[in-house]
């Protein structure tokens, strides 16, 4: 966004700050259902400030304004924030002391502070209360300012919604709702409400495409112990697929209902609620008592089953399909000497995907960073702004698809040219944490943030540190990004304890600034171990690596692996090649046999 466009809408929100006496706005990057990727109506703080990462707080105030981005978006932010007025603040991932220091640092005691409470977390409203009190700063929560000053804004998306379908949905409608109302009874909750869209979509077996990458649709959902309301926007479910939804006890209503709904609930009725996934003018609608606990769908749709870890398998050996043709393409040309750019990879990637059997669309935009722009975890290229792919360094490529059997997710690193010895020290180390992580067995139950330092290990030891998580859970046909379990420097909860059946992410990483990027990302599945010791010191889990696609192997250096890391390494290469080559032909397999050739 040209930062000239910046300048007028914020001179224009700041008129209305000063004519509605309110000191300061505060813009999340959020919506009602504190979605991760936002249907436009609400990228206000993109809209605003002309930062496009996925992430980030925005803070406007009379006479000044502030940004507060982690790590992951710092180069990207400091490029895209030039000259607009408004300060980075660079902060730990998510922490809220920072945005609230710096608010109480900016504004006067007594101040009022807005911020629209229909798309601010209840848990962040009440972080951000406890820190801004002391202060005497007030938040106000009543009002979106967004409508005064955007114009025309974005109406809400109205894609239809569908049925996710036998064979893929491999658990009935019937029976998840069953398995949740067993969780309300264990809480003593006649009611509970929902509004996490991947949440929804999962316990209804019914997708959307209302949410770029992610195929949910808006809705909330209200359960009691016999029958489910959906609050969706009118004629995004057809006639049949209504039917087939009362047929199971779940009745539609409006949209912008769910609030009235919630009023109107007894005062003397339990509603199960997850303070986490809720936003602030929901709870504010309530008069009936609480019981406050994770969504029992968040816990539910995390635990894959046998039959949807074979069909994510499948949808495995298909991406993993589309990769190698994209990639023996992309390396010919290359060797031909063909003009290729970072756009050229997104373009190329994505077509070989879309030809690959149940292909819904992308999990997530294409980052493709060539040396400097792999610097920046969340970098994407632009016509505006983007690499040619020439000389000598690393190029960092992560993606994903949607298959109806499965969410996939992949970094993969590859030499172009002739990369320096310092780029393979880093991708050596990095490889060796992902390796790390991939081997390790622990107790059922483990507490998922406790893997995470078995990954930056050998970094640590160099020196060396990554500023994001190392792994995040992944959906089934759902959002790239799920919970509740996070490898990651997270305050740990006992929602996090690793179970069957969880699909996360191993994902380490080095990123030099200005220099080159390094990044290698596997799937993972949590199985059982088998170990002489299980009987005597309870369950066991390790993981099975899931994602399909060879390791630049040209990027090694290989004294600084062990025999064992080396032997794990060509198992892998085997497991590749196994399962790839019956999908391949040609070039493609050509290169599928020499990218897995034993180190």
């Amino acid at each position: 966004m040209d930062q000239a466009t910046v300048a007028p809408r914020l001179q224009r929100l700041r008129q209305v700050l000063q004519r509605q006496s309110l000191d300061a706005l505060l813009v999340p990057s959020s919506d009602p259902h504190l979605s991760e990727y936002l249907p436009e109506r609400w990228q206000g703080r993109q809209w605003l400030s002309g930062f496009t990462g996925s992430m980030g707080t925005l803070v406007v105030a009379r006479q000044s304004a502030a940004l507060f981005a982690d790590s992951r978006y710092w180069d990207q932010a400091e490029r895209e924030l030039a000259g607009s007025g408004i300060e980075l603040v660079k902060v730990p991932n998510g922490a809220v002391s920072h945005l609230a220091d710096w608010i109480a640092q900016a504004l006067p005691p007594g101040a009022l502070l807005a911020v629209d409470g229909s798309v601010l977390g209840l848990a962040t409203a009440q972080a951000l209360r406890q820190a801004l009190d002391p202060a005497g700063i007030e938040l106000r929560t009543d009002r979106d300012l967004l409508d005064a000053v955007w114009d025309p804004r974005p109406a809400l998306p109205a894609a239809p919604v569908y049925e996710h379908a036998a064979p893929h949905a491999a658990v009935a409608r019937s029976e998840k709702l069953a398995a949740v109302r067993e969780a309300m009874a264990q809480r003593g909750a006649a009611f509970h409400f929902i509004s996490s869209l991947d949440d929804v979509a999962w316990l209804l077996n019914l997708r959307g495409a209302d949410v770029d990458y992610n195929p949910v649709f808006l809705a909330h959902l209200l359960l009691d112990e016999r029958r489910a309301t959906l609050f969706v926007g009118e004629g995004k479910v057809d006639g049949a697929l209504r039917a087939r939804l009362e047929a199971d006890g779940v009745y539609l209503s409006p949209y912008a209902g769910a609030a009235a709904a919630l009023a109107a609930l007894p005062a003397d009725a339990v509603l199960l609620l997850d303070p986490k996934r809720v936003t602030l003018a929901f709870r504010e609608q309530l008069r009936c008592r609480v019981a406050e606990a994770i969504n029992p769908s968040t816990l539910l749709k995390s635990r894959k089953t046998p039959q949807e870890a074979a069909h994510v398998r499948e949808s495995m050996i298909e991406d993993g399909a589309a990769m190698c043709a994209f990639y023996a393409r992309f390396e010919q040309a290359l060797a031909r000497g063909e003009r290729l750019t970072e756009l050229t990879v997104d373009e190329w990637l994505s077509g070989e995907r879309a030809k690959r059997a149940n292909f819904v669309g992308l999990s997530f935009p294409v980052i493709a960073g060539f040396n400097a722009n792999g610097a920046m975890p969340h970098y994407r290229a632009t016509e505006a702004s983007h690499a040619a792919i020439e000389g000598d360094g690393l190029l960092l490529i992560d993606s994903g698809g949607q298959y109806l059997g499965g969410t996939t997710d992949i970094t993969r690193v590859w030499a172009i040219g002739t990369p320096s010895a310092a780029m393979k020290r880093d991708y050596t180390l990095v490889l060796k944490g992902t390796m790390a992580l991939s081997r390790t067995r622990f107790p059922r139950g483990t507490l998922s943030p406790m893997l995470d330092a078995i990954a930056r290990a050998p970094l640590w030891a160099e020196g060396i540190e990554f500023g994001h998580g190392t792994g995040h859970g992944v959906g089934y046909f759902l959002n790239v990004h799920e919970g509740p379990q996070s490898i990651s420097k997270a305050q740990p909860d006992p929602t996090m304890a690793m179970e069957p059946g969880m699909i996360t992410s191993i994902e380490p990483g080095v990123y030099r600034s200005g220099r080159w990027g390094v990044r290698i990302e596997n799937l993972v599945l949590n199985v059982a171990a088998e170990t002489p010791e299980a009987g005597a010191f309870g369950e066991m889990l390790e993981f099975e690596t899931l994602t399909l696609c060879p390791i630049d192997t040209r990027c090694i250096d290989a004294s600084l692996l062990r025999p064992d890391e080396v032997a794990w390494l060509n198992a892998y290469h085997a497991t590749v090649r196994e399962r790839l080559a019956p999908r391949l032909q040609d070039d493609a397999l050509a290169w599928l046999l020499a990218r897995t050739a034993p180190l």
